[in-house]
């Protein structure tokens, strides 16, 4: 996180907040964040540069992904538990196909869900649930899977470096990772429970990120950029036909400084975080 204690409280994107925490953090580039999510953010690696991050996730997946998580999930086979917790890794920031996640890794469906649902107790990935409206038969109904640690997750999937991680295909699927646990750790932190979703109907109009607070849904979309448009804010408006009231809406991006695009829609930089 990048503070590690939230002074200002969880996460909202409304602006007295969001200029609070620019004032405190400062600025973030694109190069500076790539290399915050490649290395990760738990404590032992994000506080000692020392570490080698490879060395570091090896040793991590051996002794707590492949022991303890291992037990707890009664896994016989090791090798098939790997492939499991790379198929998720590869998955991060997608709607969950749980069909094709237990393909991939050549396991049972069950076998899956179970082991899915330890990942989850565990800290190691959340599960973003779809935002539900009565008003409508429409939407999706699957949730999305997000890695927890940008870190373990570049290491599963095998990405050298920050450069080739931002330059690669997951680069935009983990910068919305990342931010989405930026959001998430605000929350925990402050020892609130989020109340998380994402919308996604059957036209695929889609907003990344929901935070519903006293009946009112503060949309987020997430943007690898620094020139957003109000092109990218377009389905915001879906919200007011939800029965929610629609809050401030922003777009997280490499923008340098607050930016407003209508008269309550913002981008803001990801050192708004």
């Amino acid at each position: 996180m990048l503070r590690e204690i939230a002074t200002s409280g969880p996460f909202l994107p409304i602006p007295e907040v969001v200029k609070e925490r620019l004032a405190a953090n400062g600025r973030l580039s694109l190069t500076d964040a790539y290399a915050l999510i490649w290395r990760g953010s738990l404590p032992r690696i994000a506080l000692d540069k020392k570490i080698d991050r490879d060395l570091f996730y090896s040793s991590c997946v051996q002794t707590y992904l492949q022991r303890d998580v291992r037990d707890l999930a009664r896994v016989g086979d090791e090798m098939a538990f790997l492939r499991f917790l790379r198929a998720c890794a590869a998955r991060t920031g997608q709607m969950l196909n749980m069909a094709d996640l237990a393909r991939d890794a050549d396991i049972a469906p069950n076998t899956a869900k179970n082991w899915l649902s330890i990942l989850e107790t565990s800290g190691i990935v959340y599960l973003l649930p779809p935002y539900a409206a009565n008003l409508t038969k429409r939407l999706v109904k699957r949730p999305k899977l997000y890695f927890l640690d940008t870190g373990l997750c570049s290491y599963l999937t095998n990405w050298s470096s920050p450069e080739t991680l931002e330059a690669g295909a997951m680069g935009g699927a983990i910068f919305e990772t990342w931010v989405i646990g930026e959001i998430l750790k605000s929350y925990f932190h402050n020892g609130k429970q989020p109340a998380l979703y994402y919308y996604r109907d059957k036209d695929k109009k889609e907003i990344d990120l929901l935070i519903i607070r006293d009946d009112t849904a503060y949309p987020i979309e997430i943007k690898k950029t620094a020139s957003p448009t109000s092109k990218d804010v377009r389905h915001f408006r879906i919200i007011e036909r939800l029965g929610v009231h629609r809050g401030e809406g922003v777009v997280i991006c490499f923008v340098d400084d607050f930016l407003p695009l209508t008269k309550d829609i913002n981008a803001i930089p990801v050192a708004a975080l």
